[in-house]
């Protein structure tokens, strides 16, 4: 039995935290032969139904594919410089309309994941009071444990 984690799960949103904890992750993954996977999730909910009316898409499910494109090209680009530091990605994982702590925490129950690795932009005091903290969330929810990875 090994002491470290079979899966990885990283949380990403392609800030420079996020670029440290990718470089994290996947030296972790590399050293201790885990499967990699990558995780994004956008908190913003698309109004298919307005964007269908607006903009030219056939239905709902074209304009759900549009709406994801932006969080789909971050997480290619994730993959890609995964790849260039030599790592393998096992999966990735795509949630959007939901809060980020949320599909983080569910996706690392779903697969299994023995540590979830994300960035933190150290925000302190007042302004973390004010809009809360992915990390710390996921900290306080996660059922594995989570390395919050700073500059």
């Amino acid at each position: 039995m090994s002491i470290f984690p079979t899966k990885i799960l990283l949380a990403t949103d392609g800030s420079s935290e996020a670029d440290l904890a990718l470089t994290t992750a996947t030296d972790l993954a590399k050293n201790t032969g885990s499967e990699l996977h990558v995780i994004t999730v956008s908190s913003d909910a698309p109004d298919l139904d307005y964007m269908v009316r607006t903009y030219p898409f056939q239905d709902a499910e074209e304009a759900q594919k549009a709406f994801e494109q932006e969080p789909r090209l971050l997480l290619e680009n994730q993959v890609r410089k995964i790849e260039q530091a030599g790592g393998t990605v096992k999966e990735v994982h795509l949630r959007v309309g939901e809060p980020p702590e949320r599909g983080i925490v569910e996706v690392a129950e779903e697969i299994g994941s023995g540590l979830i690795v994300m960035g933190s932009r150290g925000h302190g005091g007042l302004r973390r009071a004010l809009m809360g903290s992915v990390s710390d969330a996921v900290v306080r929810h996660a059922h594995c444990p989570v390395l919050v990875v700073r500059e």
